[in-house]
This record gives structure tokens, sequence and C-alpha cells, in this order.
């Protein structure tokens, strides 16, 4: 029976060690990857790729990319979050190509004030946002917004580096999607933040360009693969109401 979720956030643990002798069912890890794109994204953008490991020969490079550690060694798959800021241009046309379809064929001049937005938005300040070369576009938008900000509240984060913040945030949340839904089919996971980057690309033959957000080794729990008690800062320490 599947888990609620908040019988799967409970459940989830970051697991080190994977039994040997129980296969994960592959069209069910598909299952919980297809509920990871349904995270929120950034303006909707989708700059991520989920890379799906079965095969023995690549586990194989990604466990020495990761270090030997054993929630690798012992991982019956492995999911790989992949950020593709890259792709911002072919993203954004998608998103353009969807709105056009959904407002149907219409004469410009008919579209409502929110549709022009809507079109505006992917055509113009996308392209503002993300466009950048070698970083100076970036620091000139930020000087350029930060005198706008003396006199309204504007949108800040436009530099290069603050644009992969943002992506890489959409990918995580892509990532704990997936976590909880294997959680709530009696999988378990654990995301490791100890990796050669460089080597997990050549394994999965990715461009330069990309960058990993997570390496989430996937099985079903040994006794011995949880390494001890759940411990979280006390809650009234970190919850502030206001």
């Amino acid at each position: 029976m599947e888990k609620t979720v908040t019988q799967a956030i409970q459940h989830r643990r970051s697991v080190r060690i994977f039994k040997s002798d129980i296969e994960l069912d592959s069209n069910i890890v598909k299952q919980c990857i297809e509920n990871a794109v349904l995270a929120p994204t950034s303006s909707n953008m989708q700059l991520w790729e989920f890379y799906h490991i079965t095969k023995k020969d690549v586990l194989k490079k990604l466990t020495k990319a990761c270090l030997g550690q054993n929630a690798a060694k012992t991982s019956q798959q492995i999911v790989v979050v992949v950020v593709r800021k890259d792709l911002w241009r072919k993203r954004a046309k998608s998103n353009l190509s969807f709105l056009e379809s959904s407002f149907g064929e219409k004469p410009k001049e008919e579209y409502t004030a929110r549709e022009k937005f809507a079109l505006a938005y992917y055509k113009k300040l996308i392209p503002t946002v993300y466009f950048d070369f070698l970083g100076v576009f970036g620091w000139l938008k930020y000087i350029i917004f930060q005198i706008v900000g003396f006199f309204k509240p504007t949108y800040r984060q436009v530099r290069k580096s603050d644009m992969r913040i943002v992506a890489h945030k959409s990918a995580g949340l892509a990532a704990q999607n997936f976590m909880i839904s294997m959680a709530a089919k009696g999988y378990d996971t654990c995301p490791m933040e100890g990796s050669d980057t460089l080597l997990v690309k050549r394994a999965l033959g990715l461009p330069r360009s990309s960058e990993i957000n997570m390496v989430i080794g996937c099985g079903v729990r040994d006794e011995k693969g949880i390494y001890g008690s759940r411990f979280r800062i006390p809650f009234e320490e970190v919850y502030k109401q206001l």
C-alpha cells in the first residue's frame, strides 16, 4: 500500500547501504521521476534533465565518481539530476509555443493584457535575465537593478552566479519530489554530495555546460543501511512566526 505524503516524508532517510537481493522495478523508479518533473520551477523554465542509470557498467563508473561510497556501491539503480541552464533559450521557446497554442490563433491586437504580459515575459524578460557573456552583462544588469531598487522593489538576482542558484534550487525541488515519491513506494534513496562531478559528466556523456545537481542512490534499505537515529535541531529553534 502506497504511503501518504506525511508517511513518506517520515519514512525517507538517507540510506547508505542497500540490500543486494532486492531488485527495483525500473518502471516504478521512472514513475517517481515523472513526479519529479511536476515540481515547481522558476519561470517554468524546467532547466533540468534526469538520468536513470540501470546498466551495470555505468553504475560502476558512477560508483568510482562517487568516491566509492557505500550508497553508490550498493545501489541497485542511480538517478542523476542535471542542471541545464545552457538550454534556457530552448526552454523559453517551448514555453512561448505552449502559451501561443493555449491562447489560440488570433490577431495580436486581440490578446488580453495578461496574455500580452505572458508572451513578453518569455520574449523579452527571460532573455534579459538569462543572457550573459563571460559574466560582464550579469554585473552590468546587477548594477542597474540595484539602482532601480533605490526607488522601488525590484528583482536583484541577475548575475550569472545568481541564475545558477535559481536553476539549482528548481532542480533540488524536483529531486525532493523524486525521493518522497520513492519513499511512498517503499523504495529508499541517498542523495550523495560527495562526488567528482567531472567524472559523473563523463560517465553520462554530458556537455561541459551542464552541471550536476544531485546523484541519488536507489534501492531498498539494508538493516545496517541507516547509520543512526534521526537528529534535527529543535523545531522551536528554526521556526519563526511573525
